[in-house]
C-alpha cells in the first residue's frame, strides 16, 4: 500500500508540480549572496539543526538583502531581511516563488546536497 501511495505522489509531482516550476538565472547581487550562502553552509556540513541553518540563511540575507525599514525582525529578534532574499532562493534553486522554511529544507535535504543545488543554480544548470 505504501509503495502504491508513493507511486501516486511521484506521478502527481511529475504531472502537476514539475511542469509549473520556472527556474531563473541569478543576477550579480543574487549570485554573490548565493555564493556567500554556500560558503557559510560549508561550516555546517552534516548539520541537521534547522534553527542554526535558518540563522545562516538570515545572516547572509542581512548582508545582501537587509530590511532597512526596521519593520521586520528575524526569529532571533535581530534586524530582518527583505522577502526578496527568500524569493531569490526559491526562484533560482526551487523554480517557484515561495517555498518551505529554507533552514528546515537544508536540514532535511542535507547541507552537502544544498550546496550542490546552489552550485547548479549558479551555473544555470537548473534553468
Amino acid at each position: 500500500r505504501l509503495d502504491r501511495l508513493a507511486g501516486h505522489a511521484v506521478r502527481y509531482f511529475r504531472d502537476f508540480v514539475r511542469p509549473a516550476k520556472t527556474y531563473r538565472l541569478a543576477d550579480e547581487r543574487e549570485a554573490a549572496a548565493l555564493r556567500d550562502l554556500d560558503a557559510a553552509l560549508s561550516a555546517h556540513m552534516g548539520s541537521t539543526d534547522a534553527e542554526a541553518l535558518q540563522a545562516v540563511v538570515y545572516e547572509v540575507g542581512r548582508t545582501h538583502f537587509p530590511d532597512t525599514s526596521g519593520k521586520s525582525k528575524s526569529p532571533d529578534g535581530r534586524p530582518g531581511v527583505l522577502q526578496t532574499w527568500f524569493a531569490t532562493i526559491y526562484q533560482i534553486l526551487l523554480g517557484q516563488d515561495r517555498g518551505p522554511r529554507f533552514g528546515s529544507l537544508i536540514a532535511l535535504y542535507g547541507v552537502a546536497e544544498t550546496r550542490a543545488l546552489i552550485a547548479k543554480g549558479l551555473s544555470g544548470e537548473l534553468v
